[in-house]
This record gives C-alpha cells, sequence and structure tokens, in this order.
C-alpha cells in the first residue's frame, strides 16, 4: 500500500513525463525473456525479439538495432521502488561518460581519459539482451558474467563480424567490456567509482523529485564503495545536498549512519537539527 502511494505521488508530482514500459508487443523496448525455467541463452533470447537480426549481417545497422534495447530498458532497481519513469540503461551510460570527461586535476593526469569514456560507453553494453540483472533477482554473479560474456561476443564478433566491415570497432568494444569488468586498470577503477556516484546521484535527484514522500536509503551503500578520494569527495558533496533537502522538507531520511561514515563520522549515529537518526540500516540495493 506505502509503495502504491509513493507511486501515486510521483505521478502527481513528476516533471517528467510518467510513461510506463509499452506492452506494445511489437516493441524492443520490454521484449519477453525465455521462461525462469529453460536455461537463458543468448539465441532464445533473439527468438523473443519481434524482427530478430540476421544470422551474417553485412552491415552494422543490426548491432545499432540492438543497441536501441538500451535506450528503452529501464534500470530495474529504480523500478523496483515505483519509480516512474525511471532513467534507461542508456541514459546511466550517458551520463557515466559525460562523468569520466570531468575527471578532476590531479586525477586526470594519471589516467587515458578517452579509455575512460570508452569503458563508460559500453560497460553495460551486454544489458541490451541480458537486462538490468539487480541483486534481487537471484542470478549468481557467476550466471550473470555468463550471460554478459555470452552476450558481448554475440554482439562483437557475429554483429560486427568480417562482413559487416566493422571488425576492429567489435574488439574495441569487446576488449573495453572485459578489461571493465575484470576491473584491473586504473581506468576501470575510476569508471566502476564513477558508476556508483552517478547511482548516488539519481537516487538524490528521485528522492527530490519526490518531494519527501521516497526514501532511496536501500541505494546508499553502494556509495562505501568508492574508493577514489577525488570520486568520494563528489559523493560527500550530494550527501550534503541530501542533507539539506531532508531537513528542508522537516524529515529524517534513512541511511545517515551510512553518510556518516562516508563523510568521516563514527559510530553511525548523524545529528540533524537537534535530532539524532540511527535509522539508516544497511539494507539490499542495486548499483
Amino acid at each position: 500500500m506505502e509503495r502504491a502511494k509513493r507511486a501515486a505521488h510521483l505521478a502527481v508530482n513528476s516533471s517528467e513525463t510518467d510513461l510506463l514500459p509499452s506492452s506494445d508487443p511489437n516493441s524492443s523496448a520490454t521484449a519477453a525473456a525465455p521462461p525462469l525455467d529453460e536455461p537463458w541463452s543468448v539465441q532464445r533470447v533473439l527468438t523473443t525479439l519481434p524482427c530478430p537480426p540476421p544470422s551474417n549481417p553485412t552491415t552494422p545497422i543490426p548491432f545499432l538495432h540492438i543497441l536501441e534495447r538500451l535506450k528503452t530498458t529501464p534500470r530495474e532497481g529504480w523500478r523496483r521502488f515505483s519509480i516512474l519513469s525511471p532513467e534507461s540503461i542508456a541514459d546511466h551510460m550517458y551520463r557515466m561518460s559525460i562523468m569520466t570527461l570531468l575527471c578532476p586535476s590531479p586525477l586526470r593526469k594519471k589516467l587515458d581519459i578517452p579509455r575512460c569514456t570508452l569503458l563508460a560507453l559500453c560497460h553495460d553494453m551486454a544489458e541490451s539482451l541480458v537486462g538490468d540483472i539487480t541483486p534481487m533477482d537471484g542470478v549468481t554473479k557467476a550466471e550473470k558474467t555468463r550471460r554478459e560474456g555470452e552476450t558481448m561476443e554475440y554482439l562483437t564478433k557475429q554483429l560486427l563480424g568480417a562482413e559487416t566491415g566493422c571488425e576492429e570497432g567489435g574488439i574495441l568494444l569487446r576488449e573495453a567490456w572485459e578489461e571493465y569488468e575484470e576491473s584491473v586498470t586504473l581506468e576501470a577503477k575510476f569508471v566502476h567509482d564513477i558508476d556508483k556516484l552517478e547511482l548516488v546521484i539519481q537516487m538524490m535527484e528521485y528522492e527530490r523529485r519526490g518531494q519527501g514522500q521516497v526514501d532511496l536509503k536501500e541505494f546508499l551503500r553502494v556509495a562505501e564503495n568508492i574508493e577514489m578520494e577525488e570520486m568520494k569527495e563528489w559523493c560527500r558533496e550530494v550527501l550534503r545536498e541530501r542533507e539539506v533537502f531532508w531537513k528542508s522538507a522537516g524529515q529524517e531520511p534513512g541511511g545517515t549512519d551510512i553518510s556518516k561514515r562516508i563523510m568521516g563520522g563514527g559510530d553511525g549515529e548523524t545529528e540533524v537539527d537537534g535530532k539524532v537518526n540511527g535509522r539508516g540500516e544497511r539494507e539490499g540495493g542495486d548499483e
């Protein structure tokens, strides 16, 4: 009931066009996944598409059609909290890519920024067929990795094969995705931080859009895993904004114990306007 009230509130107060994903069977945004009792495979997913790509394309156009799904597939973590018209996977990757270009000095001097931008642009590319799997979906990390790896092989080797004339581009994308997944290079670690930070920024924006009716504290846990000091400082700024927003709304948000730790506090209790808030339990969230 509470979730329904929140959804209704957002529907009234959102400044965006609040449309849930299309139920049109011809829409590529919400094509059905294979039945849960069947093993997942790229080919099974392709059979659910209204217009499956050809087996051996001669241009990159079929690949680009698959990418369209990133523009129209909502990020599942927000849907789970009844956020209407949530950001798409492509929305998330776009702002991440811009964020890499804004990398502050002196960190910028240590990084290959164009490489970072490439990693941000393709790190969730496999979700065009795999979907946005969250920790709540019950899919193991190993299985998620298998699905995404199989998808990237299909996208970059079959849809961008030699016949398309784009083979080198396919190799570039696959290697960038693998670099992000391995998270060994400084560029990959930076983009992982950007990934988490972008989520925290979006969380704050949805709370603000909800005008004090939506507390998304569950997503705050990812902020504790940001590693680079420059990105930690950006995160602290977002958390300061969040504190000011909830204070202006006359409410105490959840997750202030996490905020306190990130801001350099101690025991997990935060004093806001003379009142102690200790109800920011660590809960599951989505990255």
